[in-house]
């Protein structure tokens, strides 16, 4: 071999035995960061649990309805083509029976009164007259002296006397109505809700002056499903909860007895306490308490709430979470019923369970173990 190609033999070896050592020393590195990088076990997340508890919960029938005035009374006038002159109430004013609402300018009523009046007066008279000559007459009857036609006149002449005596009192009293009726005065107690009187107006006997709450009481006109109807009584509690959160109790005192074919829902009437809070025209919310009756139920942080149905994450003897759908019932400020879908002795998420998935792995704390610490 000659020397120049020794030494090519030589720089090629020399090459590949530094290739061969370079690759050995990245799978080195290779294999240290892959040692390295291998995940180790992600810590378990702490959670508390808790079980189904048994609670004795009131048995209610919730309903919707508007408020509405127990009665209304509409108040107008008998009288018509005389001028208002003066209108003592306004909306809100509480009214007692017989007080004076407005008044009418009476001169022209006044005027025809003193008339029928005077009327009376003059047919009083002409009778005293009539009945005097019929007396005569009837005396002078065995004499001779008249004739039973004069006499028969004069006895007429009294009846018809004391017939325009009856129509002038008739028109005395009708004129005495009219005269009370230019005052227009409260049929019986009651808040005034409605006022269209206006001083100067001249109203005709059709139309309304005054819209009164009878003794201002108010009602809850609640529907309620036909298939509940026949779990009320009227004497039961209603608690009715108007806008801005107020509640009031409320009684049933009945029942339509009547169903709407569209909704298929009856009308309960309540009557509701004297209050400043409700309103006629209101709507509310409310409830029929019927019982009470016990129940199992969960803090209300451990369900969760989504598309209309109640979720939990139940915990396994070895911490694995496993999420669960559940019925539930009546709601209350901090429990929710659990109709179905839990054992009695299943562990549950007590809160936070929102952030955990099917499968994670926790560690359950033991409440009583850091309660005894």
């Amino acid at each position: 071999m000659s020397p120049p190609t020794r030494k090519m033999y030589f720089g090629i070896m020399i090459v590949v035995i530094a290739s061969v050592a370079a690759l050995a020393c990245m799978q080195a590195v290779s294999s240290e960061s892959d040692a390295v990088a291998e995940p180790t076990a992600q810590p378990s997340l702490s959670v508390n649990v808790t079980t189904l508890e048994s609670q004795t919960l009131p048995t209610t029938i919730a309903a919707n309805g508007d408020i509405a005035a127990w009665q209304e009374i509409s108040i107008g006038t008998e009288i018509s083509g005389l001028r208002l002159v003066d209108v003592k109430v306004d909306v809100g004013d509480e009214v007692r029976e017989g007080q004076v609402l407005a008044v009418y300018n009476d001169t022209t009523v006044r005027a025809e009164l003193a008339r029928s009046r005077a009327a009376v007066a003059e047919a009083e008279a002409t009778l005293a007259e009539a009945t005097a000559n019929a007396q005569r007459a009837r005396g002078l009857k065995t004499t001779g002296s008249l004739s039973e036609q004069q006499i028969q006149r004069y006895e007429t002449a009294e009846l018809t006397a004391r017939a325009r005596l009856d129509v002038a009192q008739a028109e005395n009293e009708a004129q005495a109505l009219r005269l009370a009726q230019t005052e227009v005065v409260a049929p019986d107690d009651g808040l005034v809700t409605s006022r269209t009187a206006t001083v100067g107006a001249v109203i005709g006997t059709d139309q309304e002056l005054f819209r009164l709450t009878r003794h201002g009481r108010l009602e809850w006109r609640a529907e309620v499903a036909a298939s509940d109807l026949n779990k009320l009584r009227p004497g039961q509690t209603a608690r009715v909860t108007v806008p801005g959160g107020y509640e009031l109790e409320g009684r049933l005192r009945t029942i339509a007895p009547l169903v709407d074919t569209a909704t298929r829902n009856g009308l309960v009437y309540v009557d509701l306490p004297v209050s400043d809070v409700a309103r006629a025209g209101m709507f509310a919310r409310g409830k029929f308490e019927l019982g009470t009756r016990q129940v199992m139920t969960l803090p209300r942080a451990a369900v969760q709430l989504r598309d209309g149905f109640g979720y939990v994450h139940r915990v396994s003897d070895e911490g694995q979470i496993t999420e669960q759908k559940v019925a539930l019932g009546q709601h209350t400020e901090d429990r929710i019923e659990i109709v179905s879908g839990l054992e009695p002795d299943d562990r549950v998420v007590a809160s936070g369970g929102a952030f955990l998935g099917n499968g994670d792995q926790v560690r359950v704390i033991e409440t009583d173990v850091e309660e005894g610490v």
